[in-house]
């Protein structure tokens, strides 16, 4: 299990006080539905899911005039490396439904961190000087 860190707040900025106004409120509220709409389900992916085309070799099959016999890959970077992974066809519509989750997630979630900056600026800008 991933451990999640702790962070103190002692000794650093105090940040009680919310921004207030109603583009703070507009930004609370987005952020809001975006955590309530997301949890973090297990089988998200990362990525991309790519097709290609591979010619076999065999100089009987049809694929030698054509475009090649069709191949899915699930194209994501894992510890900074380029992966690429073969897909079989069968799992083609279930491995695209978790990658457009995952993208999904990863849009909301950024979402939600830009909104957590754009609050901390305007608690920034309204505090007394």
């Amino acid at each position: 299990m991933l451990a999640l860190p702790h962070f103190c707040m002692h000794n650093c900025m105090q940040m009680d006080a919310s921004p207030k106004g109603p583009e703070a409120a507009r930004l609370r509220q987005r952020k809001f539905r975006l955590l309530c709409q997301f949890h973090f389900p297990e089988d998200l992916l990362p990525g991309s899911l790519c097709l290609t085309h591979r010619r076999c070799g065999k100089p009987t099959c049809h694929c030698v005039a054509g475009e090649g016999h069709p191949i899915w890959f699930l194209s994501y970077m894992a510890q900074g490396q380029h992966r690429v992974e073969r897909i079989p066809p069968d799992w083609v519509d279930d491995v695209r439904r978790r990658v457009d989750a995952g993208r999904a997630f990863q849009d909301a979630l950024r979402e939600v961190l830009t909104a957590n900056a754009e609050l901390l600026v305007l608690r920034r800008k309204q505090q007394p000087r």
